[in-house]
């Protein structure tokens, strides 16, 4: 089931919060466990037959993570939690990465082991990154709440099931166990409501839009693009996965915040960023998160001298690329990232001890624009399905292919068809429309993204609140800033009513293929 279909929206959120509220009456229990009921229904309207491994999951992390607990500061419980988690990390090896391994076999040494065609269970990633986690905050200590109830809830939750945010238990136990969220809240229903609708625009009037630009040049048989048609094409997927991504984050939190649960933030402007370190500390920042406590430290993290340090970042991010999927095009994309994040703590190391400084302004545009760069590159490899089409698009956008201008477009461009022209840059690239369209929507979406205040600006006033360091950028949009208001709920509503009439045909969220 999607966020952004009428099944959804006029059925399943409605029946659930209103049961939510009435058993509620009865007990935090019995409402919880109607939550955790819903969301096991909301995962089953996927493939119910994956319903028996979900469950046999928790049921089976859940005794684990108690006997670690009761155990915790002895060998036996440092060997329990080694057992859990190679469990977890085998069940989802054989179901993400069976056939990628088969696959590459083959190809390596020429053999014909026949794939095993596995159906990717959707969220497996989330769910099973969530008990890891769990698990080593049992072996940590910080671990309090263990009512089975409240971790089917904890594992099952539907806002964040999917497509996450990584949850840790110390964040959503305290919260279960709340009376007050057991209550209708009129606070909570115009703070979510108005999160989920700014989410759901970004969703079907922004990245669905652009969905249409960017598929046609990634297709595995397409023609080799031309410049502007590859650099159109990265582009709208570039802002596809943007929206896409971001909007699914505010719908995560909106709908959490109807049952009064907070989720933590996991997207904050990731473009707006100005060194690639800092752009994992504003895309999945829950990931980004689980990646540096789970697997960057425990491999040494920076205490180990800076060599060490370099592999361990190039290691985290390249397991964080086949996280994400089972292809060689992962792989790739996130050692790409691992490469760009070495080289920006080398530079941070270099300019330590260089005099010449460019203009603060100055430099934070030139730094802005190049990690944008480096993002928009790796992202064709996120988008394409095999690494020949990756290449063919990156080719093109090195202007491998040519320059090829659509004519029409150049009937328009005046004296500066002649300066095209005398470039070479002339041609055609399947209609002068849709390349007028592809860059117009691109455009708008770069506007959006880089000078528009985002969703936590402008509910800046309201949990899930920005860092500290951030507050800054809070002031600069006070003027736009939610409150509740009469302006707000027309602006909400109005918002709510454009999304929900644009779902004829709504689209799975892209997060929702890891």
């Amino acid at each position: 089931m999607l966020f952004n279909s009428y099944a959804f929206i006029l059925a399943y959120l409605p029946i659930t919060l209103l049961g939510f509220f009435l058993f509620g009456r009865l007990g935090k229990g019995v409402g919880a466990a109607w939550l955790a009921a819903c969301s096991l229904f909301f995962y089953g309207w996927w493939d119910y037959r994956y319903l028996a491994l979900l469950l046999a999951s928790i049921c089976a992390n859940y005794a684990a993570g108690g006997y670690i607990a009761r155990h915790a500061g002895r060998p036996q419980a440092r060997r329990a939690l080694a057992g859990a988690v190679a469990l977890n990390l085998a069940l989802l090896g054989y179901y993400k990465y069976a056939d990628f391994f088969l696959s590459s076999v083959n190809t390596a040494l020429g053999t014909e082991y026949p794939l095993l065609c596995i159906i990717l269970p959707i969220g497996i990633s989330f769910f099973t990154f969530t008990q890891i986690a769990f698990l080593s905050d049992a072996y940590a200590g910080k671990v309090t709440e263990y009512r089975f109830v409240y971790y089917l809830l904890f594992v099952t939750y539907f806002p964040h099931l999917i497509a996450g945010p990584v949850l840790h238990h110390k964040e959503m136990m305290p919260q279960f166990d709340e009376d007050e969220n057991y209550r209708p809240n009129a606070a909570n229903f115009a703070i979510g409501l108005s999160i989920f609708a700014i989410g759901l625009a970004k969703k079907v009037l922004l990245a669905d839009n652009l969905a249409g630009y960017a598929g046609p040049a990634f297709a595995p048989n397409a023609d080799p693009p031309t410049f502007f048609l590859a650099w159109g094409a990265a582009l709208a997927y570039t802002f596809q996965l943007y929206f896409d991504f971001s909007g699914y984050s505010d719908m995560a939190i909106g709908l959490s915040r109807l049952f009064g649960v907070r989720l933590p933030l996991n997207f904050n402007s990731p473009y707006k960023s100005r060194n690639i370190t800092e752009f994992w500390r504003r895309w999945h920042m829950t990931l980004s998160r689980f990646l540096r406590d789970y697997l960057y430290i425990p491999l040494g993290g920076n205490r180990h001298g800076p060599l060490r340090r370099q592999a361990n970042l190039l290691a985290t991010m390249v397991l964080g690329g086949l996280w994400h999927g089972a292809g060689w095009n992962f792989v790739i994309w996130g050692a790409l990232h691992g490469f760009f994040l070495v080289i920006n703590h080398s530079w941070k190391e270099i300019v330590q001890h260089i005099p010449l400084r460019l203009p603060t302004k100055l430099g934070s545009i030139l730094a802005t624009a190049l990690t944008f760069l480096c993002v928009v590159f790796a992202w064709v490899y996120f988008r394409a399905p095999d690494l020949g089409t990756a290449n063919r698009i990156l080719y093109g956008m090195l202007g491998y292919f040519g320059a090829a201008v659509p004519e029409p477009i150049l009937a328009r461009l005046g004296l500066l068809a002649t300066l095209f022209d005398s470039l070479g840059i002339r041609g055609s690239l399947g209609g002068g429309a849709n390349f007028a369209e592809t860059w117009l929507w691109v455009c708008f979406a770069a506007v959006l993204a880089f000078l528009a205040p985002n969703t936590q600006e402008i509910m800046g006033r309201f949990e899930p609140a920005l860092p500290e360091e951030h507050h800054r950028e809070l002031r600069a949009v006070r003027h736009l800033a939610w409150q509740p208001s009469r302006f707000w709920a027309i602006a909400t509503s109005l918002l709510l009513a454009l999304g929900v009439l644009a779902l004829s045909r709504p689209t799975e969220f892209l997060y929702f293929q890891f």
